[in-house]
């Protein structure tokens, strides 16, 4: 699904209305149908509805709204704020349409307001803004959102949180943006949906599908975009029938000093759910009890340290490594770790501590083979390319790296970021809040380096992987819940998460 800006968004509508011979007023009557439906479908009449409404066409589409709520029994009261240059002409119409529907109470506002007194179990909707805004909100307008937020009634925005813009939110005082528990965003989402730092503002959110121009959606130019199952499924490659392990591919990590080794467990057995023929691990040699009897699948590579992972071995007959989890940082196991990738002419996968040694030492980043994977969580993504204090600035920062580098970027999170090279941006919509826990990146970081051992290209084993690793997430919530979620239970319903894609 694209994900466009909010300057694509007005150009969608252009273009519908220009190229399917709908005036504009006919499409937001279309808009606030489809809005009020999802309004309908969860609170019955005759609830009381307060209607927000600004002077553009967000606030035509709230007034819409009103008018169509008041004739299904709800219980209308609507603010129009008509305090600067006049209403736009869909609003203003929608206006006076309002004004004689005799069912709903309307004010125009033109200077002071009395905010009223809302009962908890109302819903505010708030139609103030939409994408429409450019700059944060200040005075009167600024009151009148902390006055919505203050309430304890249930808070609808359209289209976009009024005070929030569609993609960065850096200069936004997000104190002064409305606080929605539902967002009804119009046909497709907002890049601002999907940035943690935005998530106390938007709430929930659901598109609402008004009908513009499929055709004008087809050809957008956007890069992002957001990952669903239709976009994994065809990814997904058939198992010969007469297929062995070397068909599959064999792969290495290299993982786990002494006192780390689960990390190299979990990275090595979600490798091996991942359908990769063979498997080698390189770890320390204390290690090796504990992974022969954890992984009996796993063939051993020992170092010659018994505490660390201190020389390369030979990547002759590897299809793909994967390098970094529990490896720890020291100098010579950074040593190795140049070794890996100054023999390595083929995509790795780069995980934990291997982006930790790099973090210290830039001038090896150009050693990275190119269309390698890297998997930072933010910490260790400022660690490569310095603090930031927005989320928007991080993606900026990683669509940079990706380019710099000719690498994959796996910015790690609630909705995990793809960043090619080539500037595409992939989210996720797997995954939830009990993956926050230990050890769940070594599982993607194994499972990404089994998949790439198979054959798939980089972003295709980047895609698939980060979004079987969320599902098989959300298949052990299901059964467990997220509180007591580990990364081993991810591990364990990744068979869950293939049979759902095969299906």
């Amino acid at each position: 699904m694209k994900i466009p800006t909010g300057s694509q968004f007005r150009e969608l509508d252009t273009y519908t209305i220009e190229h399917e011979l709908i005036e504009s007023i006919d499409l937001m009557e279309r808009a606030a149908e489809r809005l009020t439906l999802a309004i309908t479908t969860r609170w019955e009449p005759p609830t009381d509805i307060y209607v927000f409404a600004g002077p553009g066409n967000n606030g035509g589409d709230g007034l819409a709204m009103a008018r169509m709520l008041a004739g299904e029994g709800y219980r209308v009261r609507a603010w129009v704020f008509n305090v600067g240059r006049g209403l736009s002409p869909d609003c203003a119409t929608n206006l006076e349409r309002l004004l004689q529907t005799p069912e709903a109470e309307v004010t125009e506002v033109t200077q002071s307001f009395d905010f009223p007194d809302i009962a908890p179990t109302a819903v505010v909707i708030d139609a103030l803004f939409g994408t429409g805004l450019t700059r944060p909100l200040q005075g009167g307008f600024a009151s009148v959102v902390r006055s919505i937020n203050a309430t304890c009634a249930h808070i609808v925005s359209i289209d976009v949180p009024s005070g929030l813009a569609t993609e960065d939110n850096s200069y936004t005082d997000h104190a002064v943006c409305v606080h929605a528990h539902l967002t009804l965003t119009i046909q497709l989402p907002k890049l601002a949906f999907l940035l943690p730092v935005n998530a106390r503002c938007v709430g929930q959110w659901e598109c609402v599908d008004i009908g513009l121009s499929k055709e004008a959606i087809r050809d957008l130019a956007t890069p992002y975009h957001l990952i669903e199952a239709s976009d994994v499924t065809p990814l997904l490659r058939p198992r010969s029938a007469f297929g062995h392990k070397g068909t599959f591919g064999h792969a290495l990590l290299v993982a786990g000093s002494y006192g780390m080794a689960g990390a190299a467990v979990l990275a090595g057995r979600a490798c091996m759910r991942s359908g990769v023929g063979k498997l080698s691990i390189h770890s320390a040699q204390q290690n090796n009890n504990i992974l022969q009897i954890s992984i009996p699948e796993a063939i051993m590579r020992h170092d010659v340290s018994p505490l660390l992972v201190t020389r390369s071995h030979d990547l002759l007959g590897y299809q793909a490594v994967g390098i970094g989890p529990g490896l720890g940082t020291d100098d010579q196991t950074a040593s190795a770790l140049y070794e890996y990738l100054s023999m390595s002419n083929d995509p790795m996968v780069i995980d934990a501590d291997a982006l930790n040694i790099l973090a210290d030492r830039h001038e090896w980043l150009t050693r990275i083979p190119r269309g390698s994977i890297l998997t930072p969580h933010p910490r260790e993504f400022e660690r490569l390319v310095g603090s930031m204090s927005r989320s928007y600035e991080m993606l900026c920062q990683a669509i940079q790296f990706a380019a710099k580098y000719q690498v994959y970027v796996v910015l790690k999170g609630h909705h995990t970021q793809i960043i090619s090279p080539t500037g595409r941006v992939s989210i996720n919509t797997t995954g939830n809040s009990g993956m926050a826990t230990a050890g769940s990146g070594d599982v993607l970081t194994g499972l990404l380096t089994g998949l790439l051992a198979q054959g798939y290209p980089p972003y295709e084993a980047a895609v698939l992987g980060v979004y079987l690793h969320g599902l098989a997430g959300d298949q052990a919530a299901s059964s467990l819940g997220e509180h007591s979620l580990t990364a081993s239970d991810i591990i364990d319903y990744l068979p869950h998460a293939f049979g759902l894609l095969e299906e």
